[in-house]
């Protein structure tokens, strides 16, 4: 499939497929899994969300660049993604609050960015054949040494990628005078959580990976946070080991996405991967609780079993994903333990789902109490 501009690049798919495109940033090559983001906005905080590492992002939105970049609302510290795939690029941003233009943030950071992709067929061709490894390259002059390099790309699954993009060490953020104290684990934290615990009178400290439990647990806090971040949540044994003795010390506990899926793991339950996974900011939830639907913001190609819920109702299916009926939510009946597979804090997205920040909170105050 070739574009309407002079290839000078190309993406390379593992079954062979090959779209063209140009460069529009620097020259080289990168590999990943593809996978594709329907946002029609907040392109910089895709961009820079640690749960990206290790993928290829492709943006179905067709304008990418438009409103350039400004620096406080990035996700992290740098862009996360190892590669971007666009339809039109745009080399001057017409908002005026931005601090730089999307292409010199790309060449600051060393990531290549192709445009002039058939986007619209490549994300059909994700949805029908699944998320699959590719090469993206700016040297298009052997297209079969690409395709090999894209078979020998490593699996996502069994891939644990969350010691990429943590913390090298314990931090603290918001006030340390605000009335509640939680503990986090930062498996790719996204700096918008942080926001939405601050903003609710949280004070945090987040901690490494690596954090052993006597650490964690040794701060005097009323409460803990288990992240987002990349990769198979089951190729985190020891972290779903350290999830368990936290939860058996009876605070409360909140876990979004990743966090989600490894206190899911912690209790036996079981995750799978995806076919193509969620990510965009339009998928529709069910609040089993309530009844009402929520307009969510969701990245992740792996979620936890459905089938492997204990059926005495120890832990609860509190959310499920309208479009595939996945599980989108879960809380323990007897210990104050809840998490879901999307993004609250949005960044983007929208903020149906914020309220589950301040039923965090809620639990925090009657452990207080």
């Amino acid at each position: 499939m070739i574009s309407s501009v002079k290839p000078t690049a190309a993406v390379v798919l593992e079954d062979g497929t090959v779209f063209f495109g140009r460069s529009v940033g620097i020259e080289g090559e990168t590999s990943g899994e593809l996978c594709f983001n329907t946002g029609m906005t907040g392109y910089q905080e895709i961009f820079t969300d640690p749960s990206y590492y290790g993928q290829l992002m492709v943006m179905a939105s067709v304008h990418i660049g438009n409103y350039g970049v400004r620096e406080e609302e990035s996700e992290s510290d740098s862009l996360k993604i190892n590669g971007l795939i666009c339809r039109n690029f745009t080399n001057r941003g017409s908002r005026p609050a931005m601090d730089q233009e999307l292409k010199e943030f790309f060449k600051k950071h060393k990531t290549i960015a192709i445009a002039g992709v058939d986007t619209r067929a490549l994300v059909q061709h994700i949805r029908d054949f699944g998320a699959q490894n590719a090469v993206v390259s700016t040297d298009i002059s052997n297209l079969e040494e690409l395709k090999k390099k894209a078979m020998s790309v490593p699996s996502m699954a069994g891939l644990e990628l969350s010691s990429k993009v943590t913390c090298s060490d314990p931090y603290y953020y918001g006030n340390p005078a605000a009335t509640y104290k939680v503990a986090a684990l930062d498996m790719g934290i996204k700096q918008n959580i942080l926001r939405c615990l601050a903003e609710r009178d949280v004070y945090v400290k987040v901690y490494p990976l690596n954090t052993s439990f006597e650490e964690f647990a040794s701060w005097p806090c009323d409460g803990y946070f288990f992240s987002n971040g990349p990769g198979d949540p089951a190729a985190m044994p020891h972290t779903a080991e350290l999830v368990k003795k936290v939860i058996d010390l009876g605070k409360p506990v909140f876990g979004i996405c990743l966090g989600h899926q490894i206190i899911g793991l912690s209790q036996g339950l079981e995750t799978f991967k995806m076919h193509h996974g969620h990510r965009g900011i339009n998928h529709p939830v069910i609040n089993n609780s309530t009844g009402k639907g929520e307009i969510t913001s969701q990245n992740h190609g792996f979620a936890v079993k459905s089938q492997s819920l204990p059926t005495d109702g120890s832990i609860l299916l509190t959310h499920n994903h309208l479009n595939d009926n996945t599980v989108a939510g879960i809380k323990f009946k007897d210990k104050p333990v809840f998490s879901v597979q999307y993004h609250p804090e949005s960044a983007p997205g929208p903020h149906d789902s914020r309220y589950l920040f301040d039923e965090f909170v809620n639990l925090l105050k009657q452990y207080k109490s």
